[in-house]
């Protein structure tokens, strides 16, 4: 397994957002698991929750092994994901992985900040990098991927393009129901993408928003002792169990709407490390997108 696995955290997000009082109850004990490791909650998230307002999180995927392993690993999924109760929307925004940044006076990738410090240092990165206030965020590790996507019974995703990949084959146009392992090689492929990395962050959105309007229809998936077997040994977060029983019971509509997008770089070679350089227009673009959906 590789670094494809921002949308397992849309699945995590989904099963936050889509119960209420029963779910929350089953869901305290999971909870308590995936913030164990963390020091601080985020007192920002509990505020903004109790009070119905709009949120945004940062999504994080780890690109090798288990949240236990020696080797750390790379953030090689970020997404910004902004719910708002107001206008029952939800907002994904894809951050290019190899976007061009400064370290410590080091110039290093946005995901390499995991690397060098923790989730939270990646939080600091993109707040700088966007000139945006994050409210808290979720890790993921590549461990548990095909025990989440299996345990809500598969997805079903309609192909964007022809592909064969890892011994499966997706036609352009015709949907497919994907178990664990079918779901990340069609999220996995990079190179055969006309689009790139870009491509294939459209590809897990597709995924992600699958997932979501499935655990809406299907609540009761989310509530499999396998599913929150698999979330507890594999997500950490900072969000605390209040601001969790916040969003179960205040912001179930946001995802009624999902909206995707994605940051988009020029490619060049500093040496022997290729990087994306982000235009001044297109972080003011981002920027601008996070905020409108913050307060639209």
């Amino acid at each position: 397994m590789k670094k494809v696995i921002l949308w397992v955290l849309g699945i995590i997000l989904a099963s936050v957002i889509g119960f209420g009082g029963y779910s929350y109850y089953k869901l305290s004990n999971t909870t308590s698991k995936i913030y164990s490791g963390t020091q601080h909650t985020s007192k920002i998230s509990d505020t903004k929750t109790k009070k119905g307002q709009s949120i945004a999180y940062l999504l994080l995927g780890t690109d090798t092994g288990a949240l236990g392993r020696t080797e750390k690993g790379r953030t090689d999924t970020m997404i910004v994901m902004v719910l708002n109760p107001d206008t029952n929307t939800t907002t994904m925004v894809s951050l290019q992985r190899d976007t061009k940044i400064q370290i410590d006076g080091q110039t290093e990738k946005l995901n390499a900040a995991y690397q060098y410090g923790d989730a939270q240092s990646s939080v600091d990165q993109v707040e700088k990098l966007l000139n945006i206030k994050l409210d808290g965020y979720l890790l993921v590790n590549m461990n548990g991927l095909e025990q989440l996507v299996n345990a809500v019974g598969g997805v079903d995703v309609t192909a964007p393009l022809t592909f064969n990949y890892e011994g499966y084959a997706f036609t352009q146009g015709q949907n497919y129901h994907m178990d664990g392992q079918k779901a990340l090689a069609f999220s996995r492929m990079r190179y055969d993408d006309p689009n790139g990395d870009y491509g294939r962050q459209m590809r897990q959105q597709l995924v992600i928003s699958a997932v979501i309007n499935k655990l809406k229809n299907n609540p009761t998936n989310v509530l499999s002792d396998n599913f929150l077997q698999a979330v507890s040994q594999n997500v950490r977060t900072n969000i605390s169990l209040n601001s969790v029983r916040n969003l179960a019971t205040k912001y179930k509509g946001s995802a009624d709407n999902i909206e995707r997008d994605q940051m988009k770089g020029e490619g060049v070679m500093i040496g022997s490390v290729s990087y994306q350089i982000m235009p001044e227009s297109e972080i003011s673009r981002v920027h601008t997108i996070i905020e409108q959906a913050r307060n639209n």
